[in-house]
């Protein structure tokens, strides 16, 4: 991707959003529940297949710390803070903040989580019963 470096990066306390702007203009505010459950760490995306994490509606960033030319660490008050967001990361989360979100919701509806707990409600697991139909009539 080669995304620019943002000319900006505003952490807003009060409505725990981060605000990503560059030199163009363009302007992203980010939510800290989005970004949480959209972490590049290992943690949330696995090994090839992304993790679901609920229960984050109320998580919030207590620190934006710079690593190198490339990234950002974000330190959550849930503990998690090993993802680095590089700026390629937070470009793609600004640019299709809508379509992942809407996927995220997807999923957590899915599996019956929730945005306010992290647990899988076991008729989420279940296998859905196969009722084969009747051969047609000849």
């Amino acid at each position: 991707m080669n995304a620019p470096r943002p000319s900006r990066i505003v952490l807003h306390k009060k409505s725990q959003e981060l605000e990503v702007g560059y030199e163009d203009g363009t302007t992203y505010r980010l939510p800290a529940e989005y970004l949480r459950v959209h972490s590049p760490s290992a943690e949330v995306q696995g090994h090839g297949k992304p993790v679901l994490i609920g229960g984050k509606r109320n998580v919030a960033i207590n620190e934006v710390q710079g690593v190198g030319r490339y990234a950002v660490k974000l330190v959550f008050n849930d503990g998690h803070d090993t993802g680095l967001y590089s700026w390629d990361v937070l470009a793609d989360l600004g640019q299709n903040h809508a379509q992942y979100w809407a996927t995220y919701e997807q999923r957590l509806a899915d599996m019956r989580m929730s945005r306010d707990s992290d647990v899988v409600k076991l008729a989420a697991l279940q296998p859905k019963k196969y009722i084969p139909k009747p051969p047609p009539a000849s």
